[in-house]
């Protein structure tokens, strides 16, 4: 079944430190004021924190879940991710919690350690 917009936020306003802010247009989630993932206005993708040198490698490996919005995610750390190529909840919350992780204050996801990919910290 495919993953929705209303679990999208539902999933990151559960991450600690989380709000949900309207900036052009669009739904974005935030931690600390900082953007971690922002809804498209169809409702269909969103668009996560990604490090460069690691997108071409998922779009690669995923390339119907996975996308860079031309000419706008070019210069970014962000990636575009389809909704309805998430397999669960589960995944989705894997990737928003990546993302919220790589967005939050250094000391607020530190003192998360249940977030980490490891669970251990």
């Amino acid at each position: 079944m495919a993953t929705t917009a209303q679990d999208v936020r539902t999933i990151a306003l559960s991450l600690p430190d989380s709000s949900e802010k309207l900036a052009w247009g669009m739904p974005t989630f935030r931690v600390s004021g900082k953007i971690f993932v922002s809804l498209a206005d169809d409702d269909t993708s969103i668009g996560v924190k990604c490090p460069k040198e690691d997108r071409a490698e998922l779009i690669a490996a995923e390339p119907e879940k996975f996308f860079l919005r031309e000419g706008h995610d070019d210069n970014y750390a962000w990636l575009r991710v389809r909704l309805a190529a998430v397999r669960d909840a589960a995944e989705l919350r894997a990737i928003l919690t990546d993302s919220w992780l790589q967005t939050a204050p250094k000391r607020l996801a530190a003192a998360h350690p249940e977030l980490l990919p490891d669970g251990s910290g």
